[in-house]
This record gives C-alpha cells, sequence and structure tokens, in this order.
C-alpha cells in the first residue's frame, strides 16, 4: 500500500510541522477534515497561478467550478455582439504529489454556454486518480491491487436578474471508489455516493477612474451541499461533503486598448462541524453542521477567524494575447498552515488558448502541488452558425 503509507507520511509529517508552529503561538492545531477533498482543489491552471482566487475573475469554461452565477456575462474576444451565444470549453491536467510518485493527478473539464444575453448554462467533470494500491494482509501476502478514483460530474445554469446582477445553481453527483471490494477489521468496503448543489451569486458594474475604464465585481457561493458520504454499512460512520462559503471582490483595469490588469480577493470557510474534544462533531446534521458551524469552534471567535482561507491574485493581459498571473495562499497555522506563492502564464491565440502555473510554498507546510506545473487548455467560441450565415452571406 505505497500510496497509503505516503499520505500517512505527510499527514503525520504535516501535523508535526504545523504543531510545533502552533504550539509556538499558544494555538491548538485543529485542522477540520471532510470527504472527499479534491472537491477544494482548485482546479484550472488560471485560478491556480492567482492563489485559488476564482469567484470574481471573468467568466470562462471553468466558471462552473468557482461561480456559475458568472455564464451569462461570458464574453468572447472580437464578437461581433456581446450578448450573442458562445461557447467557451477547458480542459486541465493537474499532477498530485508529483515530487513522490507519477500516478496521481487531478483531470477537469469545463464547459460554458452563453445561451443569449440574459443566461448561460455550464458542464463541469473532475476526476482524481490516486494511482496504484497493492493491498495486503497482516502476513504480507498480497491481496490484490486496486486503481483508488474518484470524481464529480456537475451541471449548472446562471441567469441574470437585473442588467449587473445574476444567479447561479449547479447540480451534482460525486463519487469516491477508495477500496470498494475490500475489508478492513472484517468491514467491508464500499463506494461512497452523494448528490449536492452549489448555490452562487455574482454583481458585476462598470466603473471609470479618471480616464481609466474597468468594472468591478462582487460574488458570493455556498458549494458542496450534500448528504453526507459513508464507505460501509454503517450509520455512524459519515463525513461531510466539504461544503464551503466563499465570498470575493475583484476589479479589472482597461488603461488603453493593449493593457488590461484585474485583481482579485477571495475568503472562504468550510461550512462544517470544528472537531471538539468529544468527538461527538460528526454526529451533527448537515444543517446543523453549515449554520453551527459560524459559533462551534471550543476557541470562540478566534479561533472561527482562523478558519478562513485568504487567496489574492493579480492577472495583466496584453492585447489579449500573452498574460502574466501571480497570487498568494494564505490558510492560518492551526488550520493546516498552507501558505503559498502562485505564478503562471497565458497564451491566447485566435480560438485556442493555454494556461500554466507554478506553486512555491512558503511555510514549512508541505503541499501535493510543490514547485509543481499544471495547465489547460481552452477554446474559446461565438456562435457557429452565426459564422456559418454570415460566411454564406458573402458568397
Amino acid at each position: 500500500m505505497q500510496i497509503v503509507l505516503i499520505v500517512l507520511v505527510l499527514a503525520f509529517g504535516s501535523s508535526s510541522k504545523a504543531q510545533s508552529i502552533a504550539d509556538s503561538l499558544d494555538g491548538r492545531v485543529n485542522v477540520i477534515n471532510t470527504a472527499v477533498p479534491f472537491l477544494r482543489i482548485a482546479p484550472d491552471a488560471r485560478a491556480g497561478s492567482m492563489g485559488d482566487a476564482g469567484l470574481t475573475m471573468s467568466a470562462d469554461a471553468n466558471a462552473i467550478f468557482w461561480n456559475t452565477a458568472k455564464l451569462p456575462f461570458l464574453q468572447i474576444k472580437d464578437a461581433a455582439d456581446p450578448d450573442d451565444p458562445a461557447v467557451s470549453a477547458a480542459v486541465t491536467y493537474t499532477p498530485w504529489l508529483r515530487e513522490l510518485v507519477n500516478d496521481i493527478y487531478l483531470a477537469s473539464l469545463g464547459v460554458g454556454y452563453k445561451l443569449d444575453g440574459l443566461q448561460g448554462v455550464g458542464f463541469g467533470l473532475r476526476y482524481f486518480s490516486l494511482g496504484s494500491i497493492t493491498f495486503t494482509d497482516a502476513s504480507g501476502n498480497t491481496l490484490g491491487d486496486f486503481n483508488p478514483h474518484e470524481f464529480c460530474i456537475d451541471v449548472g445554469y446562471g441567469r441574470k436578474i437585473s442588467e449587473h446582477f445574476s444567479t447561479g445553481l449547479n447540480l451534482g453527483y460525486v463519487y469516491s471508489n477508495l477500496a470498494q471490494g475490500f475489508s478492513v477489521n472484517n468491514v467491508p468496503i464500499k463506494a461512497g455516493q452523494a448528490v449536492k448543489a452549489d448555490i452562487s451569486f455574482f454583481f458585476n458594474h462598470p466603473m471609470k477612474l479618471g480616464n481609466t475604464r474597468g468594472d468591478y465585481s462582487l460574488a458570493a457561493t455556498i458549494a458542496n451541499i450534500g448528504n453526507k458520504i459513508t464507505y460501509t454499512e454503517s450509520a455512524e460512520n459519515k463525513d461531510f461533503l466539504p461544503t464551503n462559503l466563499g465570498v470575493g471582490a475583484g476589479t479589472r483595469f482597461r488603461f488603453d486598448a493593449y493593457n488590461r490588469l484585474g485583481l482579485a480577493l477571495d475568503f472562504n470557510k468550510l461550512l462544517v462541524p470544528t472537531p471538539d474534544s468529544l468527538g461527538t462533531y460528526r454526529n451533527k446534521s448537515i444543517a446543523e453542521g453549515i449554520f453551527g458551524s459560524f459559533s462551534d469552534a471550543e476557541g470562540g471567535v478566534q479561533e472561527e477567524l482562523n478558519e478562513i482561507t485568504i487567496s489574492a491574485g493579480m492577472e495583466y493581459w496584453y492585447k489579449e494575447i500573452f498574460s502574466v498571473r501571480g497570487g498568494y495562499f494564505y490558510e492560518h497555522d492551526t488550520k493546516g498552515a498552507r501558505k503559498f506563492i502562485t505564478a503562471g502564464l497565458g497564451i491566447k491565440y485566435n480560438v485556442f488558448g493555454l494556461n500554466f502555473s507554478y506553486l512555491v510554498p512558503t511555510s514549512s507546510q508541505n503541499s501535493p502541488l510543490d514547485n509543481t506545473l499544471r495547465f489547460t487548455l481552452y477554446f474559446d467560441f461565438d456562435t457557429f452558425g452565426k459564422r456559418v450565415t454570415e460566411v454564406e452571406e458573402e458568397e
């Protein structure tokens, strides 16, 4: 069980480092754990290069992963009419634990389709492969090989309520198969399954500062609202989905026809129970977990504030062809101690584009993405039917 050992080493090693940091600050490490944590991995290189800040950046194919309410604002470069239908599609490959193994990765597919100036639909697929595991019994006899994997399928709809404000709704199915067909302590393991929903809001408004035109955005999402997941028949061993509240603000400046700069700031908090000293937090209902997540920490208000992660990012475009991105992610030492700088590049030619991102840790906390390059391939199209019609008219 090579991969299991790797995960344990990383987990205990990280906890030890975080514990030593927290002790020096008179803090207590109390990390929130959930099922299917891959749902909280940044699924695209663009947001990944901006410190995982994706709530308010301009709409693209991956909007369904961050904020489906942005889909009605999807715009394609050089489109004759910004309200015309448009399609954007993107595929992302993210290596995981690349410094240790080469068969763990997250792959994602995002599609956004703006139907008209008022509404848009999206599709998202995330597939997380955990490599290959060889199971053995207590005597070291091989029981078989297994390829644990998880995936999530999302469909979403976004609609403008007014010229500048929109809402979105996602419905999704989550499947997590970590060891189906095997047993632990004579308890059969099965695949975990869940259905979930995401609710999102987006506000975008033009602005002008001196001679510089641009816009600003506000966003809020509640993601991964769904049933608990269990991997056994026991009703007691159920884990929460990583239900998350995200709020963000962003702005974009268009200095001239060639130069554009975007800034984004996101705050995220898991809406699941904080572990307590009695271990009863897992017995709470989904509603109790969500509404109680703002006041259930034994450390009081300060611990609740420590559970908020901060993502900040910037994006510079030159002539809508070349972009440079950077960002920073912060998590409190007692809640995981993840801190890292991100950087990335983007290149776009006609309907085709590539995004790259790279993560550099700034703390002693290990990250599965340390010094890892991930990339997104994407395509943007305006309405096909319109183009065909224009060609026919020219002929």
